[in-house]
């Protein structure tokens, strides 16, 4: 293995990672979450674009169901285009994503209403929401391994969780522009176009990305890997056969982390159905998501790499378990901009800090001719189940029980499952990336 880059002795020898190839790694991640963000605090009018209806509140979680029929997708796309990485390499599978990624958003973005065209408003964006479904499935596994075998071995964890905080640049950006555009136009015009323009400024970074990606070198290593599978039902059964036990553990962990993400996104949503605050208040609350999402993964692996990725994926989540509803009780008696952001801030903060350890812990688990397959499928699994269906369940059981903490009590059940999940991962920091077996608990 070479000690500089960790990369497999049969790959072709690369330069470290710079800034601009980093960048091209996370940016299919950071398009993500910045569709994400924008669908999020967007809800309300894609809802009444293509799902109007008498009732405002069917129509959000119509949209908000929308927003979850993408997520079927994922892990079709995370076997597909994972596997796919493991056997043909990183770097085109990443070409595809990123491409994907593109004509999904580009679909919602340009789509005429259901007023302008009735039924067919509503097949044009479901096609949307499925294709980038597929594309995001299969997006984090490839970029991810991509930066953990390019990083330094004693780097590792704080190059890969670029990956995380990669979404909080995405966060922040989308908060800032939507803010800023809201009090420029007002949020009438943000209502009837000015979601719009927030997908169509997202796909301005698309071709950047594609031209970068295009020139980076492979890690893979596949055409040396003696353990390389020849299919993708290969790939996938050896990944099930020889690792079930840690996929299920990794399973739990990502779940957690997934509805934090989710809770933390909805929040301009609860903001503004369920608290009251105006809409230009309400899109402000990513800013605060994002501030806390670029630092704190940074934070988290640069920890990571120094104490180890497990006390980095226990503690945070086990703080969020205890202040989850205290956090949220403080939020309600005393509605208003100020208690969200910081509220928000916090909680984002913690799992920020704890997602870092455990996007660079999963795949340094798993051996390399599987590795971006089994981060695929887990995360498109876990992602699928709960990304697309906590915003809908929270605020259908806010509406049903009219109780305003059931956020509160959502993600604290979760944080105790992924808390209790994280102590049964195992411990990798400084594993060789070329072990064929998988990492066992220190």
């Amino acid at each position: 293995m070479d000690a500089r880059t960790g990369a497999h002795p049969g790959a072709a020898a690369h330069p470290a990672l710079d800034r601009k190839a980093v960048g091209a790694v996370v940016l299919g991640n950071a398009l993500e979450f910045y569709d994400f963000t924008v669908y999020a605090f967007f809800a309300k009018p894609i809802g009444a674009a293509f799902f109007p209806a008498a009732d405002p509140t069917h129509s959000l979680l119509a949209s908000l169901a929308l927003f979850g029929i993408g997520y079927v997708m994922r892990p079709i796309g995370g076997a597909l285009i994972g596997a796919f990485a493991d056997r043909a390499g990183r770097k085109p599978a990443m070409l595809i994503t990123i491409a994907l990624m593109a004509l999904g958003m580009l679909m919602l973005a340009v789509c005429p209403s259901y007023a302008a065209i009735g039924g067919w408003a509503q097949v044009i964006v479901i096609a949307g929401r499925l294709i980038q479904g597929l594309a995001l499935g299969g997006e984090v596994g490839p970029s991810t391994a991509y930066l953990l075998e390019a990083a330094p071995p004693d780097r590792r964890g704080f190059v890969t969780s670029w990956q995380i905080a990669s979404q909080g640049c995405a966060a922040l950006f989308a908060g800032i522009v939507a803010t800023t555009l809201a009090l420029v136009v007002g949020d009438q015009a943000m209502s009837e176009w000015g979601w719009r323009l927030m997908f169509v400024l997202g796909l301005g970074v698309v071709p950047v990305g594609l031209v970068i990606r295009s020139h980076l070198p492979e890690t893979a290593g596949v055409e040396a890997d003696p353990n390389a599978a020849d299919s993708t039902l290969a790939v996938v059964g050896r990944l099930l056969r020889d690792h079930g036990r840690l996929l299920g553990v990794t399973f739990l962990v990502i779940s957690a982390s997934t509805v934090s993400n989710a809770i933390g996104t909805n929040m301009p949503v609860y903001a503004g159905a369920t608290l009251g605050l105006s809409e230009t208040a309400a899109t402000a609350v990513p800013i605060a998501l994002g501030l806390a999402s670029v630092a704190f993964p940074l934070l988290g692996g640069w920890l990571a790499d120094r104490i180890g990725r497990r006390p980095v994926m226990i503690w945070p989540r086990a703080l969020i378990l205890i202040l989850a509803v205290p956090a949220f009780a403080w939020v309600v008696q005393a509605p208003s901009a100020a208690s969200v952001y910081a509220v928000t801030f916090l909680l984002s903060a913690l799992s920020s800090i704890n997602a870092a350890a455990v996007i660079v812990g999963i795949p340094e688990a798993l051996p390399r001719a599987v590795r971006s397959a089994g981060l695929s499928i887990v995360y498109a699994v876990s992602v699928s189940v709960f990304g697309g269906s906590t915003n809908f369940v929270v605020n259908w059981l806010i509406a049903t029980t009219g109780d305003r903490l059931t956020p509160a009590y959502y993600l604290a059940a979760f944080s105790l499952i992924g808390t209790v999940a994280a102590f049964l991962m195992p411990e990798t920091r400084g594993r060789d990336l070329d072990s064929n077996e998988e990492a066992g608990a220190r």
